[in-house]
């Protein structure tokens, strides 16, 4: 229902940089051969920071979220920054923080080298 998209070449470019760095991520919900839902966004040390979630069925993204969160959990992250709080994601559990607060947990989540949670094989390009 948007208009248009701040997803332009340049920003696809910089996502496929920040992928093959290692930092870029996407989760996906498939149904059969059809990309139903997902999310992304870029990790660093031992913090997520998502950037985005679609769904093109019913929870698609919630099912992907709930499924990355103890994924990450279980790898070791500490920090998983949503960017802005909403009453949808408190439903998961995200709280605000006082700046101070998330900084410190940031410091000490980006000097954290957890487990892998993504395979290395995808290609980018």
């Amino acid at each position: 229902g948007q208009a248009g998209t701040w997803l332009n070449a340049d920003m696809r470019a910089a996502y496929r940089r920040l992928h093959a760095l290692g930092h870029a991520h996407c989760a996906e919900a498939w149904d059969g051969d059809r990309l139903v839902g997902g999310l992304y966004g870029v990790t660093l040390g031992g913090a997520f920071f998502g950037e985005s979630m679609f769904a093109l069925a019913p929870n698609a993204s919630k099912i992907v979220f709930v499924t990355l969160l103890k994924a990450l959990d279980d790898a070791g992250y500490t920090l998983i920054d949503c960017q802005v709080y909403t009453e949808h994601l408190a439903t998961f559990g995200a709280v605000e923080w006082p700046r101070r607060r998330f900084r410190r947990a940031l410091d000490a989540g980006l000097h954290l080298r957890p487990d892998p949670v993504w395979p290395d094989n995808f290609n980018a390009e």
